[in-house]
């Protein structure tokens, strides 16, 4: 995933959830930041971060902050990132004769739906995987969610349920920097979504890593693991 027109700029304060102001050129502005999640451990006044101009001329922010430097790592804040990125690698890696993003399935929208037919005896074998993207790092481990999410306990069970009905059920943490090559439950902030993680895991539900490639102006999976 590649971003146009990426520009420089000094974090300055975030009045809210959606906007920023930030510095660029010597002027302060506001700008929209693409990621509602708390991140206070990245957005911390003086730090650079990087901006993608805004598709639309008349809107009223003029940029998306998409990501940050610190500890001379650049993170990816994108929150529609890591569903871009894996999109691309799932569509790149013909491992799959089918991948549908967005399918429905019980009370939720799982983020992708796969088909691949088993070489063995030519039956269809099905696969959903939810996506969840990791900024927060601490002592060398990514930790999800930085900030309660009862959707995404809600989607843990799903995929729960569908393991036991014979999908291949996948949760997988897309690393939005480099460097880190795990991701923990962040069970302090958000125990029911640790708690539906280990049912997950116990139900059958497996769980990938997608180590990225990070620059300023790009996103891209690098490795894949799993747990």
């Amino acid at each position: 995933m590649i971003y146009n027109s990426i520009t420089p700029a000094k974090f300055i304060s975030r009045p809210n959830r959606f906007i920023a102001n930030v510095l660029v050129d010597g002027k302060e502005i506001v700008v929209h930041v693409k990621n509602t999640g708390r991140c206070k451990e990245l957005l911390i006044p003086g730090c650079e971060v990087y901006l993608e101009k805004a598709g639309n001329p008349e809107r009223k922010t003029p940029y998306d902050l998409v990501a940050v430097r610190k500890d001379d790592r650049i993170i990816n804040i994108d929150s529609q990132a890591p569903n871009a990125v894996v999109k691309e690698y799932l569509e790149k890696s013909n491992d799959f004769t089918l991948v549908k993003p967005e399918h429905k399935y019980g009370d939720s929208r799982i983020d992708f739906y796969m088909e691949k037919e088993n070489p063995k005896d030519g039956t269809k074998e099905l696969y959903l995987m939810e996506v969840k993207g990791c900024t927060l790092f601490i002592d060398g481990i990514g930790y999800f969610p930085d900030a309660p999410t009862q959707r995404g306990a809600k989607h843990l069970r799903e995929l729960a349920k569908a393991a036991g009905e014979g999908y291949h059920a996948m949760i997988a943490f897309v690393i939005q920097g480099e460097g880190i090559y795990e991701v923990r439950p962040n069970s302090s902030t958000d125990p029911e979504f640790a708690s539906a993680y280990d049912e997950a895991i116990a139900a059958g539900v497996e769980v990938l890593f997608f180590c990225c490639k990070v620059r300023e102006n790009s996103i891209m999976i690098s490795e894949t693991l799993m747990k």
